[in-house]
């Protein structure tokens, strides 16, 4: 008797319909906490499903499209607003300033502050009033294929790559 190895397949129609009524609350809430229980609860599966088949589904872990989400309205905010640092990571779900600017240094690879001088000055060479909103969003969208610490650990382990390579150099000397 011989097994086969299932390949995962994507999920059923009724069950993307589910998912797609958790990312839509998301999509419309995304300020708000939304813990897998919540999500699962929503979309009237369990959790580890729930979990298993976003993931499948839409490539990216709940937490992750949550986190491009609240990134990417952040972005919005910081382009198009005088709203202070602050009020912005409050009104974009964060808890903590120091938990926004750190997380939204590792996805975006700038500061806030930083993002939103670029931005300023990019507007006043580029002209995006007659760019759709939505295009604009998905064109800057975050990319969150890796997961944040796993990225600040990449980073990390470049800055102490190169800090041997330096090191050995000087040592040849």
């Amino acid at each position: 008797m011989s097994t086969k190895l299932q390949t995962p397949s994507s999920p059923s129609p009724e069950v993307l319909r589910r998912l797609l009524r958790a990312k839509d609350r998301m999509d419309a809430a995304s300020h708000e906490a939304w813990p897998v229980a919540r999500l699962a609860s929503v979309s009237g599966v369990s959790e580890a499903h729930f979990s298993r088949s976003f993931r499948q589904a839409f490539g990216l872990p709940p937490h992750r499209y949550l986190l491009t989400r609240r990134i990417e309205r952040a972005k919005l905010l910081l382009r198009e607003t005088a709203l202070p640092i602050t009020e912005i990571a409050f009104q974009t779900g964060w808890a903590s300033l120091g938990t926004f600017g750190r997380v939204f240094r590792d996805v975006t690879g700038e500061s806030p502050g930083e993002l939103r001088e670029r931005e300023q000055l990019a507007a006043l060479v580029h002209d995006f009033g007659r760019m759709p909103g939505c295009l604009l969003s998905a064109a800057q969208r975050p990319d969150l294929t890796t997961a944040v610490s796993e990225k600040r650990r990449n980073g990390e382990a470049e800055t102490m790559n190169s800090i041997d390579n330096t090191t050995t150099k000087e040592k040849r000397r």
